[in-house]
């Protein structure tokens, strides 16, 4: 139980704080800035895996935890669980931020250009994304000292040029949520499914350079 209450926890966190940044910076008319808000979505994840790491693995995203599943570094039983805590903690937050501020998007992944190129975009993305996750993390445990840096960097980084363009979204679970919330549900079916597929396609890579210990470890 206590992995499934981090994962909610981390991902209302992750939420909260990066779409948050969001909310605010339009409410205050720019003050935190775009590189504010890739630097607050890049902090929030590297803070949440560090006090998550080793409790749950610090996913915080679906397709990262079908990802790990398919990698067979996870137990697929573990998966609908995980979902399910991330989708709660998700959606609570963007809760939190529709009373706080309830004429706002709450930080919903609008596109700013047309669908295939989002989709393409938001693929490649994950795919990055992935590639240095599973490289730093065991699936069931992310650990050492690394494991923080490594991933809330390449979202920071991956926000900071992506984001005016597609938001950067990378996990399906902080699209849906703020969706579900404010009822604007443009384009949803891209942050859907384009992260999966970038996330399985990061897999299969990662199987044709480190073949010997990348995808056969056992859960």
């Amino acid at each position: 139980m206590k992995k499934y209450i981090a994962e909610t926890i981390g991902t209302f966190s992750m939420i909260f704080c990066g779409c948050g940044a969001m909310v605010i910076n339009d409410f205050t008319g720019g003050t935190i800035t775009h590189p504010g808000v890739a630097i607050t979505w890049g902090l929030i994840v590297m803070a949440m895996i560090y006090a998550f790491g080793d409790i749950s693995g610090a996913h915080f995203n679906p397709a990262v935890t079908v990802g790990f599943a398919v990698a067979k570094k996870f137990s697929w039983n573990e998966v609908p669980k995980y979902i399910v805590a991330q989708f709660i903690g998700a959606f609570a937050a963007s809760l939190v931020l529709l009373f706080l501020f309830p004429e706002s998007d709450l930080g919903a992944t609008l596109p700013n250009i047309e669908p295939l190129k989002v989709f393409i975009i938001e693929l490649l993305l994950s795919f990055f994304l992935m590639v240095v996750i599973i490289n730093v993390s065991t699936g069931s445990k992310e650990i050492g000292p690394i494991a923080g840096i490594a991933v809330g960097s390449v979202i920071l980084l991956e926000a900071m040029f992506a984001g005016p363009l597609t938001k950067a979204s990378m996990n399906p679970i902080r699209s849906l949520a703020p969706a579900l919330a404010s009822g604007n549900f443009t384009h949803l079916w891209v942050y859907l499914t384009a992260p999966f597929i970038g996330m399985f396609l990061a897999v299969f890579s990662c199987k044709l350079v480190k073949s010997d210990n990348c995808c056969d470890d056992k859960c």
